[in-house]
C-alpha cells in the first residue's frame, strides 16, 4: 500500500512525487514512457537545446562584426541533434537518480484507475499490476492536437513531437500555427536555414499577447526571413513532384505555398483517455479534468495537476501544482495561487510576459499607466550587438500597483521575475523604481520602465508615459 501514487512524471508529477516523499510518504512514480515527460523528452528541453545551437550558429556567423575573423563556417546538423539527444538523456538520468535518492518506487507502463485507490498497471510485454494506494495524483501531460483536414496524414506532415525526431533538417517547410511553439521553431529552423512560412488563422501572431511585442516580434521575424500569413487557414496539403503543396485561404483567397515539411504547432489537448477516468468517477471535459484550488478532484483524495486539467500548460505551473497536491494528499490545506503566472517564448530575442496585457487591463476599465524601456539605450544591451526590444510595464493609474510586465528582448526570460514578484506580492511600481540596479546590466531597462511611470526615467528620450 501506497500513501501517494503519482501517474505521469513530468515536471508536476517529479515535484509532486519528490515533495510527498519529503513529506513523509511512501511513494510510487508510474510513467507510461519516460522519465520527464513532454517538457524533458519533447519539448522545453529539447527545443531549448536546438534553440541555443542556432543562435550561436547566428552568432559566429556574425562574428566579424566584433572584431573576430573566421573562414569555412559550416553547420552539422547531426551534430546539433545528436547534442540535444545528449542533454535530454543528461537531465533524464539526472532525474532518475534523484527520486532513486529519495528511494521513490518507479514504475513504466500504463495506469488504469479501477476504482479510487486501485490502480492496474500494462508494462511492457503486456504484463499487468495492481497497486493500492490512499492518495493519487494525475500528471499525464498533454499531447499535439491532431486535424484531418485533407492531406494532413500525408508524409512530411508532421507534429512538434516528431519533428523532434528528425534527424535531417528539412529544406523548407510551412507551419501552422504562431502560437508560442509555432513562432519558436519558425525561428529556430529559419537560422538553421530552412526556408519557413508561418501561418495564422487569427489576425496576429502570439494571440493574445500585448500588442506591442506582437508587432515588434512580427517585423522581426519578417526581417529574419519567415513569411507570415495571418487571417489564413489551410484547406488542404497534396503530394506535389517537390515535395508537398499547400492550399491556403487568406481574406477569401486561395493560394498555394510549396513546401519539404509541414508543422502542425496549433495546440495541445489534455491526455485523459484510457486512464480509466470514467470508472473512478473522475468529472473532466474537453479542456480537461476539473480540480478545485487545492488541485483536487471531485473524487475525494485524487488530485490531477499541469496540462492534464487545462488551465496552464507551462512547466513550471506544473511544478507549482504538483508541490500544492502533495501537500494536500499528505494532509495539509494550501491553495494554488495564479496571482502572477510568468509566460516565455524563447525565441530571438525571447518575449516573457506576467499580469495584464495593456488591452486588457483597458478593456477592464482600468485607469493605468503604461511605461516603456528601449534595450537600445541600455549600455549592456549595445556592448552585446542586442539592442532589439523593450520592457513594457502597466501600471495602475490611481494606487501605482504593478499589473503587468512584458519584455521583448535578450534574457527576457530570466528579467520577467522582477514583474512577477512585483504582481505576486502586490508591490508598487515605485518599490522596483526605488530599488538600486547594478550596472551595467540588462536590468537596468527593468529598472528604466519602472521609473517610467512617475517620469522619472533617465535614459530614454523625453516623452509622456501612456495613460
Amino acid at each position: 500500500m501506497y500513501d501517494v501514487a503519482v501517474i505521469g512524471g513530468g515536471p508536476g508529477g517529479y515535484y509532486a512525487a519528490v515533495r510527498a516523499k519529503q513529506l513523509g510518504a511512501k511513494v510510487v512514480v508510474i510513467e507510461k514512457d519516460k522519465i520527464g515527460g513532454v517538457c524533458l523528452n519533447r519539448g522545453c528541453i529539447p527545443t531549448k537545446t536546438l534553440l541555443n545551437s542556432a543562435q550561436k550558429w547566428e552568432q559566429v556567423r556574425a562574428c566579424a562584426d566584433y572584431g573576430i575573423i573566421a573562414e569555412n563556417l559550416q553547420l552539422d546538423y547531426k551534430k546539433v541533434f545528436g547534442r540535444k539527444g545528449q542533454v535530454v538523456a543528461q537531465l533524464r538520468t539526472g532525474m532518475t537518480q534523484v527520486l532513486k535518492s529519495y528511494e521513490i518506487d518507479y514504475i513504466e507502463g500504463q495506469a488504469v484507475l479501477q476504482q479510487p485507490g486501485v490502480i492496474h498497471i500494462v508494462a511492457a510485454g503486456a504484463e499487468v499490476k495492481t497497486i493500492q494506494t490512499k492518495k493519487t495524483i494525475i500528471a499525464t501531460g498533454s499531447e499535439p492536437l491532431s486535424f484531418t483536414f485533407p492531406g494532413s496524414q500525408l508524409p512530411g506532415v508532421i507534429n512538434s513531437d516528431e519533428l523532434l525526431n528528425l534527424e535531417d533538417k528539412p529544406d523548407s517547410m510551412l507551419v501552422i500555427g504562431a502560437g508560442a511553439v509555432g513562432v519558436e521553431f519558425a525561428a529556430i529552423y529559419r537560422s538553421f536555414g530552412c526556408d519557413v512560412t508561418l501561418v495564422e488563422m487569427f489576425p496576429t501572431i502570439l494571440p493574445n499577447m500585448d500588442s506591442d511585442i506582437v508587432k515588434r516580434m512580427a517585423l522581426l521575424l519578417k526581417k529574419s526571413g519567415i513569411k507570415i500569413l495571418t487571417n489564413t487557414k489551410v484547406n488542404a496539403i497534396k503530394e506535389s513532384a517537390a515535395g508537398l503543396e499547400v492550399i491556403a485561404e487568406t481574406n477569401g483567397e486561395n493560394q498555394t505555398v510549396g513546401v519539404k515539411s509541414v508543422l502542425i504547432a496549433a495546440g495541445r489537448r489534455p491526455v485523459v483517455e484510457k486512464m480509466g477516468l470514467e470508472q473512478a468517477g473522475i468529472a473532466y471535459n474537453s479542456k480537461g479534468i476539473i480540480v478545485n484550488e487545492q488541485m483536487e478532484t471531485n473524487v475525494p483524495g485524487i488530485y490531477a495537476i499541469g496540462d492534464v486539467t487545462g488551465q496552464y500548460m507551462w512547466a513550471h505551473v506544473a511544478s507549482a501544482e504538483g508541490i500544492i497536491a502533495a501537500e494536500n494528499a499528505m494532509g495539509n490545506q494550501l491553495k494554488m495561487n495564479y496571482t502572477a503566472v510568468p509566460g516565455c517564448i524563447f525565441t530571438t530575442p525571447e518575449i516573457a510576459t506576467v499580469g495584464l496585457t495593456e488591452e486588457q487591463a483597458r478593456t477592464m476599465g482600468r485607469p493605468i499607466v503604461v511605461s516603456k524601456s528601449n534595450f537600445a539605450s541600455n549600455g549592456k544591451a549595445v556592448s552585446m550587438g542586442e539592442t532589439d526590444g523593450f520592457v513594457k510595464v502597466i501600471a495602475d493609474a490611481e494606487t501605482n500597483l504593478t499589473l503587468g510586465m512584458h519584455i521583448l528582448g535578450p534574457h527576457a526570460s530570466d528579467m520577467i521575475m522582477e514583474g512577477t514578484i512585483a504582481i505576486r506580492n502586490g508591490m508598487s511600481t515605485e518599490m522596483i523604481a526605488q530599488t538600486i540596479h547594478p550596472h551595467p546590466t540588462l536590468t537596468e531597462t527593468v529598472h528604466e520602465a519602472f521609473n517610467g511611470v512617475t517620469g522619472i526615467n533617465i535614459n530614454q528620450l523625453k516623452m509622456k508615459a501612456r495613460k
